[in-house]
């Protein structure tokens, strides 16, 4: 699989299976949505018994923390093995598994840049008041090595935030209203990210005519806000 059949593709298949056929170093950045492993154990419910619209997908769903684990060293060995010397990888993810990915990333050899809070706006509350509302996402973004001259589009993202240095705290909504991909009023895809949180990771970590990669597409966030950018 060349760099050209690549550009402007949309695979669907096993992710795994796919990532091991194309060429070391073809990519410039990868941002990765991978499965939370939230571990639901049973239906989720508000006070007055409605049904709360969790993410329940098969492919959210693990056996242990150890397949789990195999499952993160795996995809991630391929995404290290594709990226250029000089390319950057964004993971983005929750408390049930952002630890976990961020420790297989050091183990592999990636040079963490920062870590960057995502705060949502709009957060799904605690129907139940049994812990703190879950306001925020965690992204991790890293270097292929510690030598890499990734690229980071400082003056870019100073002109986005009124000439000021963007900080590792972003304040932006979950995905909703118009943004937000429905059939028959049900969501078409449980974990959909807001086009505004690609379009600040896009434009500080690639340049024009880059590759980019998006391992678990999901609803196409990241394809769609490439296409417009770059």
């Amino acid at each position: 699989m060349s760099n050209q059949t690549l550009k402007n593709k949309i695979i669907n298949g096993d992710s795994l299976e796919e990532l091991k056929k194309i060429p070391d170093e073809t990519f410039d950045l990868i941002f990765a949505d991978p499965p939370y492993n939230l571990q639901l154990k049973k239906e989720l419910s508000r006070p007055d018994t409605s049904k709360v619209d969790a993410v329940d997908d098969k492919w959210d769903q693990f056996e242990s923390f150890r397949s789990y684990d195999e499952f993160t060293f795996d995809w991630l060995k391929e995404c290290k093995r594709i990226l250029k010397k000089n390319g950057s990888i964004w993971v983005i993810g929750s408390y049930h598994n952002i630890f976990r990915v961020g420790a297989t990333i050091q183990d592999l050899g990636f040079w963490i840049l920062n870590d960057v809070i995502w705060n949502k706006n709009n957060p799904m509350p605690n129907f139940r008041g049994t812990r703190f509302t879950n306001a925020h996402e965690t992204l991790i973004w890293a270097s292929k090595s510690e030598g890499s001259k990734y690229t980071f589009n400082y003056q870019s993202l100073k002109c986005l935030n009124d000439d000021l240095q963007m900080r590792s705290t972003w304040n932006l909504p979950i995905c909703n209203g118009k943004e937000r991909l429905k059939n028959n009023g049900k969501k078409v895809h449980s974990t959909q990210k807001p086009e505004a949180l690609l379009h600040r990771i896009i434009l500080a970590s690639s340049n024009k005519n880059d590759f980019i990669l998006d391992p678990f597409l999901g609803s196409g966030t990241t394809a769609v806000v490439s296409k417009k950018i770059r």
